[in-house]
């Protein structure tokens, strides 16, 4: 299929979609016994969900979670807005419902969004001054007492606290959002003190 057989669809809306579909052919999900790498997790997605580039691209509509839950101290990833639409970014339980968007509506979700917003259960914690925008890279960190976003490398000042039980990494996009995730090999500095995430046995 040809991107330019749909002259009446946005092409710059397009050439994202095709990027992300037809771009790099999905491996399938990663097996942990083989590979050791934090990725998106195939199997904890909404049905329509794509997830691509190994594991580190996620477009069409719905969230999904990583493979690896945040359990060391400290913990740090990142996330590029490939290509605008609706999107958030942020941690939940893997109570959440995948196929349920915008995240950040119920308990199992604590989220920052492309209106700007942080949300959980519902209500709105934080709002900034500035929408993230396409190509800008957003910064997560956690460790265990909040949850704090960065953008481009410069800390938003929008904590989220009182986040309890086992928690992932969660990402959802819509309405031609494309999303590049990092869980290694970071665009900018890691706030001291923190690392990348590691597998649970990883830390023994």
């Amino acid at each position: 299929m040809d991107c330019s057989d749909y002259d009446n669809i946005d092409m710059s809306c397009m050439r994202c979609f095709c990027s992300c579909i037809w771009g790099t052919p999905d491996p399938g999900p990663v097996r942990l016994k083989d590979v050791q790498q934090v990725v998106l997790d195939t199997n904890r997605m909404g049905v329509d969900c794509v997830v691509v580039k190994s594991g580190r691209r996620v477009c069409g509509t719905g969230a999904v979670l990583a493979n690896a839950p945040l359990v060391q101290d400290k913990s740090y990833f990142e996330m590029k807005i490939q290509c605008a639409g609706v999107w958030g970014v942020g941690v939940a339980t893997p109570m959440v419902h995948v196929d349920s968007i915008p995240l950040g509506s119920d308990t199992h979700s604590w989220v920052l969004t492309s209106e700007g917003t942080t949300l959980h259960n519902g209500e709105v914690i934080t709002t900034l001054k500035e929408k993230p925008s396409e190509g800008d890279i957003l910064g997560i960190s956690y460790d265990h007492v909040e949850l704090n976003f960065f953008l481009n490398g410069k800390s938003l000042q929008c904590p989220v606290l009182g986040i309890r039980g086992t928690i992932y990494p969660v990402f959802y996009v819509d309405d031609g959002a494309i999303l590049d995730v990092q869980f290694r090999d970071f665009s900018y500095p890691i706030p001291d003190g923190y690392d990348r995430i590691l597998f649970e046995k990883s830390l023994l």
